[in-house]
């Protein structure tokens, strides 16, 4: 008997979601850093986040593919949420510094 992948009282379980956090720190001078990338289709949402030092000297930028955009001052933190992420680069001077998160969800069928 083969399931029925659709839910309509077939033997399949339900899919699951996963959670996945990923965060680390930077330091410029980056030029769009690719500091995540993967495979198109393999997370349906993610949440994007930049902090950006407050002893930074100027604005940090970041873009999400396909299209997201970040800018943070000094001292301050922007994020974005993106649907069907498969980048996520980085933009910072020489002596710019922070922190990058990164909050992605997956759909899994068993």
């Amino acid at each position: 008997m083969m399931c029925d992948s659709v839910g309509n009282g077939g033997c399949c379980p339900p899919a699951q979601m996963f959670q996945e956090s990923i965060c680390g720190n930077f330091n410029g001078p980056l030029t769009a850093e690719t500091v995540w990338s993967a495979p198109a289709g393999s997370y349906f949402a993610g949440t994007f986040e930049i902090f950006n030092s407050a002893s930074s000297t100027g604005t940090v930028t970041a873009t999400v593919t396909p299209a997201g955009a970040l800018s943070a001052t000094p001292g301050n933190s922007d994020s974005v949420s993106v649907n069907q992420p498969t980048a996520f680069a980085i933009t910072a001077a020489a002596g710019d510094s922070g922190k990058f998160c990164i909050t992605l969800y997956k759909r899994v069928l068993a």
